[in-house]
C-alpha cells in the first residue's frame, strides 16, 4: 500500500548519495503536485506517444474540441466515436482506437482512483498495460505523476539514462547500463520518484 512521506525526510534521504546531492543543490525545488485525473491522464498520455510536446498539445485542444460544451471526452461518449471524428482532431487510426480502449477500461469502473491508488507498483502496471496501448513506460509516467507515487524507477526511460550516464559517469550501454542504474536507484529507495525527478530537470535540454 501507498504511505505518506514526508517531503524534507525524502529530500534528507536522497541527499545520502553526494551525487545526487550535487544534482539537487543545482535544480529547482520539485514540488508535491495534486492527484490527476487518471482516465485523462491516460488519454493525454496516449495523445503524447512519439510526437513533440507543441503538437500535442495541439492535437488534445481539437480533441477537447469535439466534447462540448465542456471538452472533457466522457467514456460513454468517445467510447463510440468513430476513427473519422477522432482522426479529424489529429489522432492516427491506431491512437483513436487507443482511446476508445481506455474510455472502455474507464465504464467497466477499472480506473477508479481509491482502487487504483490502492494497488502496489508492479500490480499497477500490469492492470494498466492490460489496456491496449499502453505500455510499461506509460503506466511509470501516470503512477509518477499523475498518482505522485513515491518510489517508481522508469529505468527504460531515456532521459534517466541519459542524465545517470551523465552524473554518474557511466560508461555501460544497453542491458548493462540498464543494470547499473537500477542498483544505483536502489539506494533511493523508498523515494526514487523525487530522484528521478531531479534527474530530468538536470538535463541539459530541460528549462529552469
Amino acid at each position: 500500500m501507498l504511505t505518506e512521506f514526508s517531503h524534507e525526510a525524502a529530500l534528507a534521504h536522497l541527499r545520502r548519495d553526494p551525487i545526487l546531492a550535487a544534482v539537487i543543490d543545482n535544480c529547482h525545488p520539485v514540488v508535491p503536485r495534486p492527484h490527476e485525473d487518471i482516465y485523462l491522464a491516460l488519454l493525454k498520455a496516449i495523445v503524447s506517444q512519439q510526437i513533440s510536446t507543441k503538437a500535442a498539445a495541439a492535437i488534445w485542444k481539437k480533441v477537447e474540441a469535439l466534447f462540448r460544451p465542456d471538452g472533457y471526452p466522457e467514456p460513454s461518449v468517445l467510447v463510440l466515436m468513430s476513427d473519422e471524428e477522432l482522426r479529424a482532431a489529429g489522432l492516427s487510426r491506431q491512437k483513436a482506437s487507443y482511446l476508445r480502449a481506455i474510455a472502455e477500461y474507464s465504464l467497466e469502473n477499472k480506473l477508479d482512483y481509491e482502487f487504483i491508488a490502492g494497488l502496489e507498483e508492479e500490480a499497477l502496471t500490469h492492470h494498466l498495460t492490460a489496456i491496449r496501448g499502453v505500455g510499461r513506460w506509460t503506466a511509470q509516467m501516470l503512477q509518477m505523476f499523475a498518482l505522485d507515487q513515491p518510489d517508481v524507477f522508469p529505468e527504460g526511460d531515456l532521459g534517466i539514462q541519459n542524465a545517470m550516464r551523465r552524473m554518474y559517469q557511466l560508461e555501460e550501454t544497453g542491458r548493462p547500463l540498464l543494470h547499473r542504474i537500477t542498483i544505483i536507484a536502489e539506494n533511493w529507495r523508498p523515494y526514487r520518484t523525487l530522484a528521478c525527478k531531479y534527474l530530468w530537470q538536470s538535463l541539459p535540454t530541460t528549462p529552469k
